[in-house]
């Protein structure tokens, strides 16, 4: 099979990925996107800080199997040398990537110059990836938005920054960080920066469909394309499939077995709680899903949990007979 993209040297087969997104890209979902088809694992997002007071909870984000490889460690930051500090820190872990996380727009990091505020300082951006490329074995990437808000649309200036100071890829999220995940986003800038940088560029942003993939894939002509939310209780998009081509009785079964993953890398209790969040998306489509959602948001245990969702696809099931 050949590659669809290389990272530096990493050659990546398959050209659809599962965005780093804090709380939910965890191991035992990665595992899942990956039987799926996606083609490399990002982490969610790290702090440099977590990394630099040696925070148990940062590393353990940093969890990975080798069968995820190519993986990706999402680091953020604003202290050019406190990130080179923290990436060789981790470095030893073996990822096979670590990308830079420039598009977080959440208040308390944007507001203090991390993530989608690094955008405002283009001149520091370039530092940060001069040093890091020169500091590191492994390639550097980063993930940005197009700009601060609609009257500081840098991308371009920031993503040739990017290329000209070493970075291997540059992930492409079409909006700025005023618009958050609202509005339309911009293909025609993912699309301008694929032309101008000779680097792979990843699209991002609205893709909430199969039909999405292929849209942003001709319109941007990106190497690759990230899928987010959509993916949530969904990872047969990676498969080119749509929630509402999936029988009910496979939706039980991976199900089954994402629950299965919870358990065992987070334990029960954990597990069962952490897993809500995901179950109440793979319901989503189905008769009366809101009752069954309540449901679910009230069960402790994992064998209530499936009991649940099995009895209420049997109760469909009868319905639709009768």
């Amino acid at each position: 099979m050949k590659p669809s993209f290389f990272i530096r040297n990493i050659p990546v087969y398959g050209d659809l990925i599962l965005s780093p997104m804090a709380g939910f890209s965890d191991v035992p979902f990665r595992l899942i996107c990956r039987e799926f088809g996606m083609s490399m694992s990002y982490t969610e997002v790290i702090s440099m800080d977590g990394i630099l007071w040696n925070n148990k909870k940062t590393f353990k984000l940093l969890d990975f199997l080798p069968s995820e490889r190519p993986v990706t460690f999402q680091i953020l930051g604003n202290d050019e040398d406190k990130l080179v500090a923290a990436c060789r820190l981790i470095e030893p872990l073996r990822p096979d990537i670590i990308d830079i996380n420039m598009g977080c727009s959440v208040s308390d990091i944007a507001g203090k110059g991390a993530g989608a505020g690094l955008l405002k300082n283009p001149s520091k951006v370039g530092r940060i990836f001069y040093k890091l490329t020169r500091a590191l074995s492994v390639p550097v990437t980063g993930k940005i938005r197009l700009g601060w808000d609609n009257k500081s649309r840098n991308y371009y200036e920031v993503a040739k920054i990017l290329e000209d100071n070493g970075a291997s890829l540059i992930a492409v999220h079409g909006r700025t960080r005023s618009q958050f995940f609202f509005g339309k986003a911009d293909w025609d800038a993912i699309a301008e920066i694929k032309q101008k940088v000779k680097i792979p560029v990843i699209g991002n942003g609205d893709v909430k469909c199969v039909a999405d993939i292929e849209r942003i894939k001709k319109h941007t002509g990106c190497d690759g394309v990230m899928v987010g939310r959509a993916a949530i209780g969904n990872p047969w998009i990676f498969q080119h499939k749509d929630r509402e081509q999936v029988p009910n009785e496979e939706k039980i079964k991976v199900i089954r077995r994402h629950l299965l993953h919870m358990l065992e890398y987070y334990g029960h209790d954990i597990g069962v709680i952490l897993f809500r969040k995901h179950v109440i998306k793979y319901i989503l489509g189905m008769h009366n899903a809101t009752e069954l959602r309540q449901h679910i948001l009230k069960c402790c245990n994992a064998d209530g949990i499936f009991n649940l969702i099995s009895s209420h696809i049997e109760r469909i099931h009868k319905q639709e007979a009768a």
